[in-house]
């Protein structure tokens, strides 16, 4: 379906690019370098959880780079924006985790706001750990515009003395550690070694987990959760997830479509 042929007269995005009172609005878009054939165009929010706290969420941002890229390609205007996020790995262990599950909520509500208030068409969502996967999601399904999701993919794992290791492997070391089965040295070197690249913890735990969830519940695109963050693949599911976003608005696919208890 021709993307080009998508009228607004039934899109949110009407209310701030459509007829003469809504001059002001348009203005502002101008302000940033929009065309009027981009106003003109659905608009499509590119929303990701990206921040420096944590290696889950900061490839984020250059991954949503793609999306727009694809959004643009199919004939979309991407506006990107970004919400906050707590990560576990950081949090835990000390009063800090009382924020973890909170944030969720706080990423849902962000989300939801940001889309009403610009009325933005579409969402395509990146999440990175383990609450802003579940609180993406959700803004999805509250918000019922079309939608896909983007699992910013899983962390390499590091080498330690010929053998591969991930951050499971740390907390492992801290238990030897504290028994003296290991040095303060070898301890360093696990630490220093086990997570040598951009992505969500390299094991079963709750990000990798939702990230299944996504596939399954079909609000990602089909094996784009696998790839990891690192990979060069993984920009190909990013391209491909802007350019299907703008086949959902023209054939009207919204979240609650999909994720049904049928489904």
């Amino acid at each position: 379906m021709d993307a080009r042929a998508i009228s607004k007269a039934k899109l949110p995005s009407r209310h701030v690019t459509v007829g003469p009172e809504r001059a002001p609005h348009r203005s502002y878009l101008y302000a940033m370098g929009l065309s009027a054939a981009e106003i003109a165009q659905p608009l499509v929010g590119v929303a990701s959880c990206w921040n420096e706290a944590a290696p889950c969420n900061i490839s984020l941002m250059r991954q949503a780079q793609v999306v727009k890229k694809g959004v643009a390609s199919a004939n979309g205007t991407p506006r990107e924006f970004c919400t906050i996020t707590v990560t576990d790995g950081i949090a835990m262990g000390h009063q800090g985790m009382k924020s973890s599950l909170v944030s969720r909520e706080v990423i849902a509500d962000s989300v939801e706001l940001t889309m009403r208030g610009h009325c933005y068409d579409a969402l395509v969502g990146l999440a990175g750990c383990d609450k802003s996967l579940p609180g993406m999601m959700m803004a999805m399904v509250r918000l019922n515009v079309p939608s896909i999701f983007i699992y910013g993919g899983s962390i390499l794992p590091g080498s330690y003395r010929g053998r591969q290791i991930t951050v499971q492997d740390v907390f492992e070391a801290v238990g030897q550690h504290s028994v003296g089965t290991i040095s303060d040295a070898e301890l360093l070197e696990i630490e220093q070694a086990a997570c040598p690249s951009a992505g969500s913890c390299g094991a079963q735990f709750t990000a990798n987990t939702m990230a299944t969830v996504a596939e399954a519940i079909g609000l990602a695109l089909p094996y784009s959760c696998g790839a990891p963050a690192p990979y060069e693949m993984r920009d190909r599911f990013n391209f491909a997830s802007g350019e299907k976003i703008m086949e959902l608005i023209a054939r009207n696919i919204r979240p609650r479509d999909i994720v049904t208890i049928e489904a």
